[in-house]
């Protein structure tokens, strides 16, 4: 793992803790904190935090690396020599990860060229102006070996992923478990629920018909019904909520739809039939295809990655 000053504490910590938790039981991972010169660095809230390696010395098999992130982003990719020693170590790495605005920094080393990647919300222009293929939405994405993931706690959802890709599930689930987290967020999971994405709206009546919608998903929200919810003429309501909301009336009830059915296949043991009528999807299929377009995964399979089990 790569530091520098103004590094997010929790970009490194919660890593570190998953791959740690890992060898419980059994040595799977040895982390080492590396920084230029080996030197201690400067995280968040003034926290000083000692490196283990020098980036400039090493020279052993590594087989990630991984790059965290945090304010300090835009100072460690006009590195020279960070930069330098980050392609250097990359070329005899299995795979390269970037926590974060981590993935500034990988895109300056020229590691991202070609690859898809993600990054914190606030931060995916910094990708976009260095040329990178950026899916904005994403908790993680993973392209060949090169993995990025969005803001500081996904960070413990790639890792998880990791962990995954190189001991099988049942290991990951162990450490979500003992970690006290969700099992993992698919990498096609968006990084925020509709409701926050959207807009600030300052209109009252669309206030109050975006909360109703989430508060009665299963209601007819056709878009007459929605227009009359606002007292607004059909073809008023649909321009005013696409460029007030940012999406169409429709999309936005269905992702709506979608988050609480989500909710409803994490905590309940509910069937597909019964999650898709109380999420208001007319059937199962109709859910299903809902699911994919929205967040890439079947319900089976966000059921199987998300339901909240205790610890064994």
């Amino acid at each position: 793992m790569v530091g520098y000053d103004h590094a997010a504490l929790l970009d490194l910590a919660g890593p570190v803790e998953v791959f740690h938790s890992a060898n419980y039981g059994e040595t799977r991972y040895e982390v080492t904190l590396a920084t230029l010169g080996g030197a201690p660095f400067t995280a968040t809230a003034g926290v000083r935090v000692e490196a283990a390696a020098d980036l400039g010395v090493l020279d052993r098999p590594i087989d990630t690396l991984l790059v965290v992130g945090g304010r300090g982003f835009d100072e460690a990719a006009a590195d020279p020599a960070l930069i330098g020693h980050l392609r250097r170590l990359a070329a005899k790495a299995r795979r390269v990860a970037g926590v974060c605005t981590g993935a500034v920094v990988l895109a300056s080393a020229g590691l991202l060229d070609g690859k898809r990647a993600t990054t914190h919300w606030a931060f995916t222009g910094e990708l976009e102006r260095r040329g990178v293929d950026v899916e904005p939405d994403a908790i993680f994405v993973c392209d060949g070996q090169v993995a990025t993931s969005a803001g500081v706690t996904a960070g413990i959802d790639l890792s998880l992923a990791m962990v995954e890709q190189d001991h099988g599930p049942e290991v990951a689930r162990r450490i979500a478990q003992y970690l006290v987290v969700f099992l993992q967020r698919s990498g096609g999971q968006s990084q925020f629920s509709v409701h926050t994405r959207a807009k600030p709206v300052r209109d009252g009546s669309l206030r109050a018909l975006l909360h109703d919608i989430h508060a009665d998903p299963a209601r007819e929200w056709t878009v007459p019904a929605m227009a009359r919810k606002a007292m607004m003429s059909v073809r008023h309501f649909a321009r005013v909520f696409s460029s007030t909301v940012g999406v169409s009336p429709a999309q936005y009830v269905e992702r709506a739809r979608v988050e609480a059915a989500a909710d409803l296949l994490a905590s309940t043991g509910d069937s597909l039939d019964t999650v898709a009528r109380q999420a208001g999807f007319g059937s199962a299929e109709t859910l299903r295809r809902a699911f994919l377009r929205v967040l890439g995964v079947p319900p089976g399979s966000y059921r199987a990655r998300f339901r909240t089990t205790g610890v064994a």
